[in-house]
């Protein structure tokens, strides 16, 4: 196999949405802290939406990033959490792969915390191969041809070869 065919994890986010709760909001950014040992983000509203009372500028969420080294060590507590079992929808066509975990504390190594209560979380996992620079650099730049893009099918494989995980329909 090709190097350039080798598939490797771009990012693993974190996110938890909120709403207008505040409060929610601030336990969202603590356990996200918490988990990946990272400052993370808040999320801001751009739309209006009268009936949820949202407007322009509210924070609404919070989101972190971890890439590299930092990703690959956290990923398998992620995955452990949900017992190293994905069904087949977690995976979408160009090979990311997303998953909620509903109570923060099936994590291992993360421990209750009385401040922040139960509270779930989204996991976006982005894949990515050597070459995937071209679609995001300034110049020049190129759709990935559909030759080198990643499939389900390869996704699901590179999880069960990396990470253990048992993929099917429950």
């Amino acid at each position: 196999m090709s190097k350039m065919k080798g598939i490797r994890i771009e990012k693993v986010t974190l996110n938890i949405g909120a709403g207008k709760d505040q409060p929610r909001l601030e336990k969202g950014v603590a356990l996200l802290a918490a988990i990946a040992e990272s400052t993370p983000v808040k999320t801001i509203t751009n739309k209006r939406i009268q009936e949820w009372g949202l407007r322009p500028g509210l924070p609404i969420g919070c989101k972190l990033t971890l890439r590299k080294n930092k990703a690959i060590k956290l990923l398998p507590r992620l995955l452990e959490a949900m017992e190293n079992k994905l069904d087949e929808r977690q995976f979408d066509e160009n090979g990311n792969i997303a998953f909620g975990i509903q109570e923060y504390i099936e994590i291992p190594g993360v421990k209750y915390d009385p401040k922040i209560g139960i509270m779930g979380l989204q996991v976006c996992i982005t894949l990515e191969r050597p070459g995937y620079r071209i679609k995001k650099r300034r110049l020049l730049a190129r759709k990935i041809p559909a030759r080198h893009r990643i499939t389900k099918q390869e996704a699901i494989i590179f999880m069960a070869d990396n990470f253990k995980t048992k993929v099917g329909a429950e």
